[in-house]
């Protein structure tokens, strides 16, 4: 009798037995993304499934694995394994070919699949049993106390940050506390600011929009060359010293005492703490902040850990510059809303938020992995950098970097070209986060760009 099951009418004849788990991760996918299988949908217990289709029970385990990582179901609940969410689906034009799917291996994606929803509900329900009338009144503008308190002892413990809870300002992710510090330096006459080259291009023009002035500064192998930094005159630098955006590049022992000899000099440092949490190789590095408290402005914020759409973050500034910025605060909106910080901060006080990030961390670890073997056999001439902490690699490879990028995006998997990050000339490469999609899903994305480029080729030189 040939194999198959009335579930979904699924039938592996003809599959090679190498890609049953492939196959099967394929075909559930579907069902959800057709409406097939709607949210909350029970699937069939794994031995049950395979005994229907003759296949071994570790393929239907590894089929509902893959799909638990790309967050479509959950597993191992009372429940069994039931539909969690349904990918949502661009609109298409029934007149034209539809586009291929995008793999984004965009950096800057978090996991958001990963979102811990039972610890956030657990905690919220936990803080509406707790929460006063007075708590829901306008909020403070620093933050509400309570979250302040929390973030003081976790930063302390975690990062090296010294400060006390009213040395913390609660903001709307590390975009708005930028935006806080360029209005202020503005006000005081200190419009240039020194950033890495490469850096973030989209950090370079919200400050721009903001008023200040930036002024590029080289990043080698040791993170931002403090003899340049001292050579263009700019009285702020911004950096991101524990994971450089987009080298990866940790800032060194020596370059770290140079920045702060700079920084005693007159100089203020705003430290984006870019990606801290997120290492799989390497020690924790501690934050600058807690070495020099009164010369370098920390900031921080849940959106790689949790989810960017919460827009929560932290601002732990120099007493000097603390006022101006609790009044750039209420003028932006009256201060920020109360219950998302309460639920955060009881996330924080139950130890919830850790135990989120070291499980969160197996998983990118895996991720991580798994780009690095897929470019290893697919681009195996390209130079892989950054590997040993954060959410996303550089590779460099000689050719147009922009040029790759452009039909790499026209094949389906978006990337960013490292030149798009550059202000002065530089070696090209591009830059390509792993923390957003699954194993499969990048071993897939890594196999398009390889054909692109070789399609590329000899402009493209990466193989």
């Amino acid at each position: 009798m040939a194999a198959g099951s009335d579930f979904l009418q699924l039938d592996p004849t003809g599959v090679a037995r190498g890609g049953l788990a492939g196959w099967l991760a394929d075909a559930l996918r579907g069902a959800v993304a057709d409406g097939s299988l709607g949210v909350g949908a029970r699937l069939p217990a794994s031995r049950t499934l395979a005994a229907d289709l003759g296949v071994s029970r570790g393929v239907v385990v590894e089929a509902y694995r893959r799909l638990a990582d790309e967050g479509l179901l959950t597993t191992g609940g009372a429940r069994g394994t039931v539909v969690a969410t349904v990918p949502r689906r661009a609109p298409v034009d029934h007149a034209t070919r539809p586009a291929p799917p995008a793999l984004d291996l965009s950096p800057g994606l978090p996991d958001l699949s990963a979102f811990p929803r039972a610890a956030w509900l657990r905690a919220e329900r936990e803080v509406l049993d707790m929460t006063s009338a007075t708590d829901l009144a306008y909020p403070d503008p620093r933050g509400h106390p309570v979250l302040r308190h929390q973030l003081a002892g976790w930063l302390r413990r975690t990062r090296g940050v010294h400060a006390a809870a009213d040395d913390v300002i609660v903001v709307g992710g590390v975009a708005q506390g930028l935006a806080m510090l360029a209005r202020v330096l503005v006000r005081r006459g200190r419009p240039e600011l020194a950033v890495e080259d490469p850096g973030s291009r989209g950090a370079r023009e919200q400050l721009a929009f903001w008023g200040l002035r930036p002024v590029g500064v080289p990043v080698d192998g040791d993170g931002m060359d403090v003899a340049a930094l001292r050579r263009t005159g700019a009285t702020t630098a911004l950096l991101t010293p524990a994971h450089q955006f987009p080298t990866g590049v940790v800032l060194a022992p020596a370059r770290r005492r140079a920045l702060l000899a700079w920084a005693a000099d007159g100089g203020l440092v705003v430290e984006d703490d870019y990606d801290a949490e997120f290492r799989y190789d390497r020690a924790p590095v501690p934050a600058l902040q807690g070495l020099a408290p009164d010369r370098v402005a920390h900031a921080g914020s849940v959106s790689k850990t949790l989810a960017p759409g919460l827009r929560l973050g932290w601002l732990v500034a120099p007493a000097d510059l603390r006022e101006e910025l609790v009044r750039e605060r209420y003028m932006a909106d009256l201060g920020g809303p109360a219950l998302p910080q309460l639920v955060f901060a009881r996330l924080l006080e139950s130890g919830a938020l850790e135990r989120h990030l070291r499980r969160v961390r197996v998983r990118q670890r895996a991720r991580r992995d798994a780009m690095l073997a897929a470019l290893a056999e697919q681009l195996p001439a390209a130079q892989v950098h950054g590997v040993a902490a954060g959410l996303h690699l550089m590779v460099t490879f000689e050719g147009d970097d922009r040029a790759l990028a452009a039909a790499a995006a026209a094949a389906g998997v978006l990337v960013q070209a490292l030149s798009s990050h550059r202000m002065a000339p530089g070696p090209p490469g591009l830059v390509l986060g792993y923390a957003a999609q699954s194993p499969d899903r990048i071993r897939r994305a890594v196999a398009l760009l390889a054909r692109t480029a070789q399609h590329l080729a000899p402009d493209v030189n990466v193989r």
